[in-house]
């Protein structure tokens, strides 16, 4: 048996590792293939060490439909953290809100884009003009021009190419954002920073829920929240990036 992979800092808020912990555990709930938790405290975790394997047609497609039936197994309210756990959230090192909602648009404005523009303007990662035109497309957001009827999915919510582990046995995803959002930002997610075997992905995630029409167009708009945190401390090229994804979504509502 493998020694067990630990992470241990004691410069991180006494939640950080407790609600890496939590996420896992409720997407595990749901069948998702995660690394599993043997042990958690606050200045510490755990885990099953993966080994590493190149990417497959197959696992990809496996992973997909996994995914699918995970986003299935639903959460109580948009924003909801994983059940029982009523502690901090984050995204990467970066706070993650838990204020719920009934609707899709009012949560993800709010606590998805909103929070994360004033950082990076300080930063000196947004410029004035970009975030207006971001402040533009939330205020349609949260109006519900893109809301529909799709019921809070169980996200992992930070699913970047480097959250997703080839292994031999499959992909194994790690190091969540777990809550309850819209299936498509965890799609939108892989596309943004170039997932191996996308297309077979959503090919295995259309085997068990296929996803609605436009899904292609509308990724710029699920791509506003992984941009608005990367521009809050990873550079200006994210802001720009997200000033552009901001002016799709405006696009995107003038056709709505």
């Amino acid at each position: 048996m493998s020694r067990p992979f630990r992470k241990a800092r004691h410069d991180v808020d006494p939640d950080f590792f407790l609600a890496e912990a939590a996420g896992l555990r409720w997407l595990a709930d749901a069948g998702a293939p995660v690394v599993e938790v043997l042990a958690v405290t606050r200045d510490s975790i755990e885990l099953s060490r993966l080994d590493t394997a190149r990417p497959t047609v197959e696992a990809a497609r496996r992973f997909g439909a996994a995914l699918a039936r995970t986003h299935d197994a639903g959460a109580p309210r948009f924003g909801s953290p994983p059940d029982g756990y009523r502690g901090e959230q984050f995204i990467g090192e970066r706070p993650l809100s838990s204020t719920e909602h009934d609707t899709w648009g009012a949560f993800y404005s709010a606590e998805r884009v909103l929070p994360y523009l004033r950082p990076a303007l300080d930063a000196g990662n947004l410029t004035a003009a970009d975030d207006a035109d971001v402040r533009a497309a939330c205020g349609l957001i949260a109006a519900g021009v893109f809301d529909d009827s799709e019921p809070p999915a169980r996200l992992h919510g930070d699913l970047w190419s480097g959250n997703v582990m080839w292994t031999p046995e499959g992909v194994v995803m790690i190091d969540p954002a777990a809550h309850g959002g819209h299936r498509e930002t965890d799609l939108a997610m892989l596309a943004l920073f170039g997932c191996p075997l996308l297309d077979d992905i959503i090919e295995g995630y259309r085997t068990e829920h296929p996803p609605a029409a436009g899904r292609e167009q509308r990724i710029p708009l699920h791509q506003l929240h992984p941009l608005a945190v990367h521009a809050a401390g990873h550079g200006p090229s994210y802001g720009a990036a997200l000033g552009r994804a901001a002016r799709s979504t405006l696009t995107l509502a003038d056709r709505a």
